[in-house]
């Protein structure tokens, strides 16, 4: 019980019946309901040093060794998340701040995959729309173990190829395919996003889900999203990322950079870009009606659940046997719990469209 205890010491608010200050800010009256969205103006602009610091590794990190530390990561703990959280390795979308069940959080992550379809105006039915079109090929940047590829896969009758860094994410998400019958649709390797093995304008859909913060090159990533995909297609990014800079800021202020220093090396992330950040690059890149929004206020219930769910007994041997990364990873949880609290990390999602 030594790690329960870490985790208590480090954030003992989610170990009572308090509700969290985080929780509890105006909603956006109007979305999801009404769908209310910021729209970003195509606009020619350069990119700077200062735009996602798109060069920058971070913490004195390779890309290589970067790599090779978020492939470890996920073969370590991808089995421990299905095991309690099942195939979807992403956050959940909320209505409202009461409490939920491990099922409903579930369903939290399909409504996820389907808020960001609609915020993107793809089409829900099976007949295409005058703001978009069916997707019939689809990429899944950063897949885990196949979650969103194979739920697209099924709701749009559509091919889709799943990349990750992780062999062991590669392998089960085969497995899964194969078992709900779906291998004939969906096929999965070991690939860098930076590198895509695809040829151009392949995709009608590039789909990132929460595989961006990961990404050491934010330019080349937002490149490689655009050069696979199909001339009209839809990219969706949704990412973490850190908040937007105040008018007169260079750069966040110490104790945020500190907080997310810490949160990095327990993830393997390189160093953080904020959303005005992805869309100084898509500006930049002369794409169609990108879209952006901060979703921090719907993902709320999200990471404390998460930690609650390390406190069965099913998560904590399922911890204490997946390694040093995953548990290191479980004792940064409430670092993250703290970043979107004091407001220095943003649930952000970001789309747009290749001019056909």
């Amino acid at each position: 019980m030594v790690l329960g205890s870490l985790l208590i010491n480090q954030h003992p608010l989610l170990f009572k019946n308090e509700r969290l200050p985080w929780r509890h800010g105006p909603r956006d009256a109007g979305y999801p309901f009404s769908r209310r969205k910021m729209i970003i103006r195509p606009r020619a602009t350069s990119s700077n040093s200062s735009t996602a610091e798109a060069d920058n590794v971070g913490l004195g990190r390779s890309s290589l060794v970067l790599n090779k530390g978020i492939a470890e990561f996920y073969d370590e703990s991808s089995g421990v998340w299905e095991n309690i959280w099942g195939d979807h390795m992403h956050h959940g979308f909320y209505d409202d701040d009461s409490s939920v069940s491990l099922s409903d959080h579930r369903l939290a992550q399909i409504r996820m995959i389907e808020e960001a379809l609609r915020f993107a105006s793809v089409p829900s039915g099976e007949e295409n729309t005058s703001d978009g079109k069916i997707p019939k090929r689809i990429v899944d940047v950063g897949c885990g173990i196949g979650g969103s590829s194979r739920y697209l896969a099924r709701k749009y009758g559509a091919e889709c190829r799943g990349i990750t860094l992780s062999p062991v994410q590669a392998e089960r998400a085969t497995a899964l395919a194969l078992s709900q019958g779906l291998s004939d649709k969906v096929s999965f390797q070991v690939a860098d996003a930076l590198e895509q093995p695809f040829p151009d304008e392949q995709f009608d859909l590039v789909w990132s889900m929460e595989s961006g913060e990961h990404m050491p090159n934010k330019l080349k990533f937002v490149n490689e999203l655009v050069r696979v995909a199909a001339p009209g297609g839809t990219i969706i990014i949704v990412t973490w990322c850190h908040r937007d800079l105040a008018e007169g800021e260079d750069s966040l202020q110490p104790w945020e950079k500190g907080l997310l220093d810490k949160i990095c090396k327990a993830y393997f992330l390189p160093s953080w870009c904020s959303a005005a950040d992805y869309v100084k690059l898509l500006q930049s890149l002369s794409l169609d009606d990108i879209r952006t929004a901060d979703w921090t206020q719907y993902v709320a219930p999200f990471w404390p659940a998460v930690l609650q769910s390390a406190f069965t007994w099913k998560g904590l041997t399922s911890l204490l046997r997946s390694g040093f990364k995953t548990i290191k990873g479980a004792l940064v949880m409430p670092l993250m719990i703290e970043g979107f609290k004091k407001g220095v990390i943003k649930f952000s999602i970001i789309t747009c469209r290749k001019p056909k």
